[in-house]
């Protein structure tokens, strides 16, 4: 009887999200939704969504008419035979059920409405001097490979590369569908061990770099009052301090309200190097309000897997086992050298199915 109630309210839930789809369809037809390209956008992933929920919803509700019509016929006949199959058919069918039910539960949790945006992505260099700057390094081609792969574009938005190849800061914007959904997870302090290039007695060093990965703030998303900034320039410099342009090029943006502070030289140009650290300071106003809201709800429905803190320790690369762990699951992989090639989606997806597991475990 429980599992009855229980799909009951599913299928309940169902008439209301096919409801909800004709409801966009009939919007997004509509001339002034047509042209405000943000209200499109959000409707556009809406909708997405609810496609792929309900393309699971049909079959668990192709499945419960199967097993009422096999429990009417094995109620209803005399026949053996007849009952011997409705009973087979019966078993099959409560699998199945059973299958899609999970299913569908996972698929109903209420998604972040940050996934489907584009994604800011932050990595410096920790605790080990230049070892570090080189592991920051390594972690910035790692995810450049696995965005590559992925089909989504980036663009270095500040860079602080140092002399031999490696990085105090870099930030890049990743763009593409549901790029913060994935990314999102890399939040946190990284620990590398190994012989550093720089070490001559071949001893292991622990060394870190932290990463934050932002949702892309739009202009919409957040409002930023011009007389709230104070915008300084300067001249660029490369690695060691050394001029590399001739013209005050390099911007510094002071947000005096929340004392945040942007840097920007990569550009030659003033103005591009502007725009480029307002887009870095709009996205972290934005984390800043949506931690505000966050902060709001219980704290049970908050997830351990991603706690957005920026000094908790989440991953290790352990270069002499080949081995990288990630610390929030549990998880050990022996095969560095491919999760260093950018082959990340065996650890990011178990990583969103935790998640999924525990919000699924808070929602019952």
């Amino acid at each position: 009887m429980a599992k009855a109630g229980e799909d009951k309210a599913l299928l309940e839930k169902i008439g209301a999200l096919e409801q909800r789809k004709k409801e966009i369809e009939k919007l997004m037809e509509d001339q002034a939704v047509l042209s405000n390209q943000k209200k499109m956008r959000e409707l556009s992933r809406e909708h997405k969504h609810l496609m792929d929920v309900l393309g699971t919803a049909v079959r668990f509700k192709e499945t419960v008419i199967r097993l009422a019509s096999d429990r009417g016929l094995l109620s209803e006949s005399d026949d053996e035979e007849l009952r011997a199959m409705a009973e087979e058919e019966i078993a099959a069918n409560e699998e199945v059920l059973e299958s899609l039910r999970d299913e569908l539960k996972l698929l109903l949790i209420p998604r972040d409405p940050q996934d489907g945006k584009n994604a800011l992505m932050e990595i410096r260099a920790g605790t080990g001097g230049e070892e570090a700057a080189l592991f920051a390094g390594d972690l910035y081609r790692m995810y450049s490979k696995y965005i590559e792969d992925k089909g989504w574009k980036t663009e270095v938005m500040s860079s602080n590369p140092t002399g031999l190849g490696g990085f105090k800061e870099i930030i890049i914007s990743v763009i593409g569908d549901g790029a913060y959904g994935r990314l999102k997870y890399e939040s946190g302090v990284h620990r590398v061990q190994r012989v550093p290039a720089t070490e001559t007695s071949g001893r292991i060093h622990t060394s870190a770099a932290s990463v934050v990965v932002l949702p892309e703030a739009e202009e919409v998303d957040v409002e930023i009052n011009p007389n709230d900034l104070r915008i300084d320039v300067y001249r660029s410099s490369g690695p060691g301090g050394q001029s590399v342009n001739t013209t005050d090029s390099a911007v510094r943006i002071t947000h005096e309200p929340t004392g945040l502070v942007v840097t920007c030289q990569d550009e030659k140009s003033q103005h591009k190097n502007k725009a480029k650290a307002l887009k870095v300071l709009r996205s972290r106003l934005y984390e800043i309000k949506i931690k505000e809201e966050e902060e709001k709800q219980a704290a049970s429905r908050r997830s351990m897997i991603r706690s957005g803190d920026r000094s908790m320790k989440i991953r290790t690369f352990n270069y002499p086992q080949s081995r990288v762990t990630d610390h929030r699951i549990n998880l050990t992989l022996y095969r560095l050298d491919e999760i260093l090639s950018g082959e990340l989606d065996e650890v990011i997806d178990q990583l969103q199915m935790a998640e999924r597991d525990e919000k699924l475990k808070q929602a019952v």
